[in-house]
């Protein structure tokens, strides 16, 4: 009797599946991400920052080391060249829609516009936050991969949020390409 309860048990615990002949494969499309590798002016890597699309929009995630303490701007760049020390290589503001900048400038703001980064006393900042204004999808109007892909780069002081075009935040101190 024992035999036969002990069967039937492992019959039910095993449910339907000794009667399935083919499984059926589960798949999720793979989320878009990208990064980019940050350079200080001496060619440093400092960190890297990384991109991941949601459906909310695309999170940038990243913890940067070895920079100056203090308030800094923080910008998407029209061009994926990032040519020290001064980097200028990167061109203007990401500004598809041809805005001014600022988000505190009536007539902005850039795309490329990102909130200002604080840095510590040991020349960490962490960054976290999402924005619904560009994507990571090629060919898709506000991509961060056009024909000239982006970059990301941090200024020496912080961005005002309404002085186009760049929101005093000074000069280029760190550059990374969007990959």
């Amino acid at each position: 009797m024992r035999v036969i309860s002990l069967f039937v048990c492992v019959l039910l615990l095993s449910g339907c599946n000794l009667f399935q002949k083919e499984t059926v494969p589960v798949s999720a499309p793979e989320a878009l991400s990208a990064k980019a590798q940050m350079y200080d002016t001496k060619n440093n890597l400092i960190g890297e920052i990384l991109f991941k699309e949601s459906s909310k929009g695309v999170e940038l995630t990243a913890v940067l080391n070895n920079l100056p303490p203090g308030d800094h701007g923080i910008h998407l760049h029209e061009f994926g060249k990032c040519e020290p020390p001064s980097f200028e290589s990167a061109g203007a503001h990401f500004n598809p829609t041809k805005k001014q900048h600022g988000v505190d400038n009536p007539a902005g703001p850039h795309l490329g516009d990102l909130p200002n980064i604080t840095v510590d006393d040991a020349g960490e900042v962490e960054l976290n936050f999402v924005t619904a204004d560009f994507t990571l999808e090629k060919g898709k109007e506000n991509s961060l991969f056009d024909e000239d892909s982006t970059s990301v780069v941090i200024h020496e002081k912080a961005d005002d949020y309404k002085t186009d075009p760049s929101g005093n935040s000074g000069a280029r101190i760190v550059c990374g390409v969007v990959k």
